[in-house]
């Protein structure tokens, strides 16, 4: 087996990647550029994208780490939108993509359409979270957008299924169907609620931090797995598992949570950065037996079908967010009056991703009957340039669409108002705990130490405070700011002794690292 590709594919999407931070580009669009303008370079090796790989390996592990970085309270919020968008707008795409494309594109079959609805379906909301969280969406659309994307491809893969099973000669009915829709619904989300509990009390019940990291990393796979195998859907056991575990990271020991978040910050980082390099990758792929579809045909209906995917979400999404208020008291008396800018920026925020390609992908090249599949080449073909028109065209458009409507971003004053208020209370219960042990003789420490106790807490609650005060008009920096610097500082003087020392023979390695451990601690 021959690593080399995969090593580079890893290395280069990770180098792009930190690349795009130096740039007013998103990561995601920039990676599928490089993938665009290398896949016909010469000596590149053939990417060619495996459903087989994708949905089992690769999507479950980025859907935990969204949806454990997620607000389960949030999105209890905003329930109704996020439903109407992950449900109720999949499948409105898949019918108007599959029957536009249907009377659009020649040969095509109505099954063979709505297979290609389906697949173009779902958005991928990392890239324009990416956005959002860039330019500062406001954070009920950055909710909404996060929630459509989590739940989204629960809908499309099931929606796929029940085409394909058409489309390949299966018998199928619309009862068949939507008999399918509530398994993979309904028992997706049962697996996930008979997992969450006992991996959560297996969490909390391991003390050594390296095996719950173990058991971290394999969560998704097993939550993903185990509801495939009750032909449920993966993807939203998976979700409601790491809504649940996020929501209860709390009580995990504070060790693991820091081991715990650095290791799946990587893992997101490198698994996004090589499916989006692995888009732009597939171009010299897609473009292979097009046939009778090659030139100009293939062109028109590719523009087709990305018009008719971008409006038919302005179609959905408007009537999506005003029809309940109008049709509800209830609505209108408890949340604001949304305008259009919202709407606005939700429906153009519909970039479609590697999840689309993957399910393309796995389109078989035969019928039951031994025919080859009609289309399936120009299904993956036209999935290819929706993804990649949409990234291009409504990525690079929407930090300036959202600056143009200038939406209210999130008011980072208030946020730090609200931070030091929390932190006040929680300082004041610390002391009184503090006090309490104190008072107990088995708890006894000399003044100073107990000072200390206390100054840790007086620094921790002034220090939100201080970001509220006024800069340094010399640096720019808050008090709170310079402290930070000159800590860092300090303890670099600190390390750089610590080094010499290990150099000198005076102290060996393992107890540098004992040491360097403990500054990187404070």
């Amino acid at each position: 087996m021959d690593v080399m590709p995969l090593l580079l594919l890893v290395a280069g999407s990770a180098a792009v990647a930190a690349a795009a931070r130096r740039t007013p580009v998103p990561a995601p669009l920039l990676l599928v550029a490089a993938g665009l303008l290398i896949s016909y370079l010469p000596g590149v090796p053939e990417y060619t994208l495996d459903p087989d790989v994708v949905l089992p390996l690769i999507l479950p592990p980025l859907l935990h780490s969204a949806a454990t970085d997620s607000s389960y309270l949030d999105l209890r919020a905003q329930m109704r939108p996020v439903a109407l968008l992950s449900v109720g707008y999949v499948l409105f795409a898949t019918f108007v993509v599959g029957w536009a494309a249907y009377r659009i594109v020649p040969g095509l079959s109505l099954t063979g359409a709505l297979v290609l609805g389906a697949v173009v379906a779902p958005p991928d909301a990392v890239a324009a979270t990416a956005v959002a969280r860039r330019v500062g969406l406001p954070s009920r659309i950055t909710t909404i957008l996060q929630g459509e994307s989590l739940v989204n491809d629960a809908t499309a893969i099931t929606a796929y299924r029940v085409a394909l099973a058409a489309a390949v000669g299966e018998s199928a009915t619309w009862a068949g169907g939507i008999g399918e829709f509530l398994l993979a619904a309904v028992g997706g989300v049962a697996v996930g609620l008979v997992l969450m509990v006992p991996i959560h009390w297996l969490r909390t019940h391991l003390k050594e931090p390296l095996l719950q990291n173990t058991l971290s990393l394999l969560i998704p796979f097993v939550a993903y797995a185990a509801a495939e195998q009750f032909h449920a859907s993966g993807v939203l056991a998976v979700v409601v598992v790491a809504l649940f575990l996020g929501h209860r990271a709390w009580e995990v020991d504070f060790a693991t949570r820091l081991q715990e978040d650095a290791v799946w910050k990587m893992v997101a980082f490198v698994l996004e950065s090589s499916v989006f390099a692995l888009i732009g990758l597939q171009l010299p792929v897609v473009l292979e037996g097009l046939g009778e579809y090659e030139g100009g045909p293939a062109v028109w209906y590719a523009i087709a079908v990305f018009l008719v995917v971008v409006l038919s979400r302005f179609v959905w999404v408007y009537p999506a967010t005003f029809l309940p208020r109008i049709l509800s008291a209830r609505i209108r008396a408890r949340e604001d009056n949304p305008t259009w800018k919202g709407p606005f920026v939700i429906a153009w925020a519909g970039m479609r991703g590697v999840v689309s390609l993957a399910i393309a992908f796995s389109i078989p090249e035969h019928l039951h009957d031994g025919e080859p599949f009609e289309g399936r080449n120009l299904i993956l073909f036209l999935t290819f340039t929706t993804v990649i028109g949409t990234l291009v065209v409504q990525g690079v458009t929407l930090p300036p669409l959202i600056r143009m409507l200038k939406l209210p971003g999130r008011d980072q004053q208030a946020e730090t108002l609200a931070e030091a208020n929390a932190q006040a209370q929680a300082s004041r219960a610390a002391e009184r705990r503090l006090d309490e042990l104190l008072s107990d003789e088995r708890n006894a420490l000399p003044p100073p130490l107990a000072d200390r106790l206390r100054m840790v807490l007086e620094r921790r609650r002034n220090a939100v405070w201080e970001r509220l005060g006024q800069s340094n008009p010399l640096t720019g920096e808050t008090v709170d700011d310079t402290y930070r610097r000159l800590s860092r500082e300090m303890i670099g003087a600190e390390r750089a002794v610590f080094v010499k020392l290990r150099d000198l023979r005076y102290i060996d390695d393992e107890m540098l690292r004992t040491l360097l451990r403990r500054l990187d601690l404070e």
